[in-house]
C-alpha cells in the first residue's frame, strides 16, 4: 500500500512540475516585455501589474524548487525528508507578495501629489496581453492549487496578477476616453487592497503548519469522539495532530482499551482516521493499564 501511495504521489509531483515549468517560461516571457512598457508609459498600475508578475514568476521558480527539493528521501539528519520546504516556499512566496503590495500602496501614495502624463494606449494593449498569459497560468495551475500549499502560493501570486491585469485594462480605458490621470493610481491601490487578505491567509497556512498546529481541515473535537467511539476504548491522552506538508497529516495518540484486540483496533483506527479525516501517518500506543492511563491527562471519556 506505501509503495503504490509514493507512486501515485510520484505521478502527481511530475505533473506538477512539467505545469510550474510551462507557466514559468510563459510569464517569465512576458515579464520583460510588461517592465519596458511600464517605463515608457509612465503608468503605476501597469508598474504594479508588472511588479506582480515579477512575483509570480519567483513563485513559479521557488515552487518548482521546493518541488524537486521536496522529492529527497529522508536520511539520519532528516527523518521526515525535505517536504517540509514546500511550506517555507510557500512562506517565502506570500512574504514577497506582501511586500510588493505595500510597496504599490506607498507608491500609490507618492503619485496621488505628482500625477505623470500616461500613456493609456500602450497601457492598454500591454494590459490585455498580460491577462491573457495569466488566464493561461491559472487554467494550468488550478487543479493542482487544491493539493499543495506551495502550488497554492504560486496560484494566488498569478491570481493577483490576473485581477491587476483587469484593473489596468479598466484604468486604461478611463482615462483614454476621459483624461483621469489618478483613475491610474486609484487602480493600483485597489490592487494592493484585494491582494494582501489572500496572502494573511496563505501566511497564516503556513504558519500553522511550521508551528506544528493542528490543520484547519481537521476538526480535532470530532477527530477525538471518533476514536473514543472506536471498539473497546475508553479514553484518550496525548493527542496530536500536526502536517508536515499540505497533505502529509500525522497523529499520535495514547488510548486506554482494556480487553482489546490490538491489531483490530489499529486496523478500525486507520480505516476510520484515513477515511474520515484524511490521516494515513498514524502512531497509536493502546494501553490495557488503568493506572498508567490514568496517570496521564484524560481530556475525554466516554
Amino acid at each position: 500500500m506505501s509503495e503504490q501511495h509514493n507512486h501515485s504521489q510520484n505521478l502527481v509531483t511530475q505533473d506538477n512540475r512539467k505545469k510550474l515549468t510551462f507557466a514559468l517560461i510563459l510569464t517569465s516571457t512576458f515579464l520583460v516585455v510588461e517592465v519596458v512598457a511600464a517605463v515608457m508609459t509612465q503608468s503605476l498600475a501597469l508598474l504594479s501589474d508588472a511588479a506582480h508578475m515579477f512575483t509570480d514568476v519567483m513563485a513559479l521558480a521557488i515552487a518548482l524548487v521546493a518541488l524537486k527539493i521536496g522529492q529527497r528521501p529522508a536520511d539520519n539528519k532528516r527523518t521526515f525528508g525535505y517536504q517540509r520546504f514546500e511550506i517555507l516556499a510557500a512562506l517565502f512566496n506570500a512574504s514577497m507578495l506582501f511586500m510588493v503590495a505595500m510597496y504599490i500602496l506607498y507608491e500609490a501614495y507618492q503619485r496621488f501629489y505628482a500625477p505623470p502624463e500616461i500613456q493609456s494606449l500602450g497601457m492598454l494593449i500591454v494590459a490585455s496581453l498580460g491577462l491573457v498569459i495569466n488566464i493561461i497560468s491559472l487554467k494550468i495551475l488550478v487543479s493542482s492549487s487544491k493539493e499543495s500549499l506551495n502550488i497554492k502560493g504560486a496560484y494566488l501570486e498569478v491570481l493577483s496578477d490576473a485581477l491587476g491585469s483587469v484593473g489596468v485594462i479598466i484604468a486604461a480605458v478611463v482615462i483614454y476616453f476621459t483624461g483621469w490621470q489618478w483613475v491610474d493610481t486609484v487602480v493600483a491601490v485597489l490592487i494592493g487592497f484585494w491582494v494582501l487578505p489572500r496572502t494573511w491567509v496563505l501566511l497564516k497556512q503556513s504558519i500553522n503548519i511550521l508551528l506544528e498546529g493542528v490543520p484547519d481541515e481537521i476538526d480535532i473535537e470530532k477527530l477525538r469522539q471518533d476514536i473514543l467511539d472506536l471498539p473497546c476504548v475508553e479514553s484518550i491522552h496525548q493527542l496530536k495532530v500536526w502536517a508536515i506538508s499540505s497533505k502529509n497529516i500525522h497523529l499520535t495518540a495514547h488510548v486506554y482499551a482494556p480487553g482489546a484486540d490490538h491489531v483490530a483496533l489499529h486496523q478500525a483506527a486507520f480505516e476510520m482516521l484515513n477515511h474520515e479525516h484524511g490521516i494515513t501517518e498514524i502512531t497509536l500506543q493502546i494501553e490495557e493499564d488503568e493506572a498508567l492511563a490514568l496517570s496521564h491527562q484524560l481530556p475525554a471519556h466516554k
